[in-house]
C-alpha cells in the first residue's frame, strides 16, 4: 500500500458523506456515494458493471444499470438513476457504455495533480511501454521490506502482485496496470485532498520523485 492512502481514504470517506448532504447534481450524487467507500469505491461499481454484463457488450441498458447499483448497495431513486444514465446515453440509444461511465465519474483533477501522477507512472514504467508489470516493478521497489515477505507467507512475486493490484482494474487483474488504471486510482485519492500542493507534496515523497 502506498504511503498515507489509508489516512487519506478515512478523510476521503468522511468528506464524501459531508458533500453528499449538499449536493443536488445527480452525477456528483452518484461519484460521492461511491467515494464514500473509499478510492477504489468508482472502481468498484465498474467491477459490478462488468460482473453483470453477460453479453461482455461493455454496454448497459437502464435495467441493467439499476441492478448495478442495487447490488452495490447504492441508494439512488429511480428518478435520479434515470437522470444519471440520460447524461450517459449520449447517443440516446438507451445503453451506456460503462468505461466512458466510469472516466466521468472520476473525481476530476487539476493538470498539477494529473502531471505528478504520470511522472510517478513513467518512474514505474521502466520499459516505457506505456504498461506496468511485474518486471518493471523489479527496478524500482523492493520486496524485502514487505512484512509478509519478512515472515515468509508471501514469496517476492506475490509482494510485486499485490502491490500491482491496488491499482489494477478489479475485474481482470491481469499483473499489468494501464495508465488509465493508475489515474483512475488516484484520482480517488487526489479526491481526499483539497490542495494540489499537498497532492504533489505526497505524490513526491511516496515515489520519490
Amino acid at each position: 500500500q502506498m504511503p498515507g492512502t489509508a489516512r487519506h481514504d478515512r478523510d476521503m470517506a468522511i468528506q464524501a458523506k459531508r458533500n453528499l448532504l449538499e449536493t443536488t447534481d445527480p452525477v456528483e450524487k452518484l461519484r460521492l456515494l461511491c467515494l464514500a467507500r473509499g478510492s477504489a469505491g468508482i472502481k468498484g461499481l465498474g467491477k459490478v458493471f462488468r460482473i453483470m454484463d453477460d453479453n461482455k457488450s461493455r454496454t448497459l441498458d437502464f435495467k441493467e444499470f439499476m441492478r448495478g447499483l442495487k447490488d452495490y448497495g447504492i441508494m439512488l431513486d429511480k428518478e435520479e438513476a434515470q437522470k444519471v444514465f440520460h447524461i450517459f446515453d449520449k447517443d440516446g440509444s438507451g445503453t451506456i457504455d460503462f468505461d466512458e461511465f466510469l472516466v466521468t465519474l472520476r473525481p476530476p483533477m487539476s493538470n498539477a495533480r494529473k502531471e505528478i501522477i504520470m511522472q510517478a507512472f513513467h518512474k514505474l514504467d521502466k520499459t516505457g511501454d506505456g504498461i506496468v508489470t511485474i518486471e518493471d516493478l523489479r527496478e524500482v521497489y523492493n520486496p524485502k521490506h514487505h512484512p509478509k515477505y519478512l515472515n515468509g507467507d508471501w514469496t517476492e512475486e506475490q509482494v510485486f502482485r499485490a502491490f500491482l493490484d491496488n491499482f489494477d482494474s478489479p475485474y481482470d487483474k491481469d499483473g499489468k496496470v494501464t495508465t488509465e488504471e493508475f489515474m483512475n486510482y488516484y484520482a480517488g485519492v487526489s479526491a481526499s485532498i483539497d490542495s494540489d500542493i499537498y497532492f504533489i507534496i505526497m505524490m513526491k515523497s511516496a515515489w520519490k520523485l
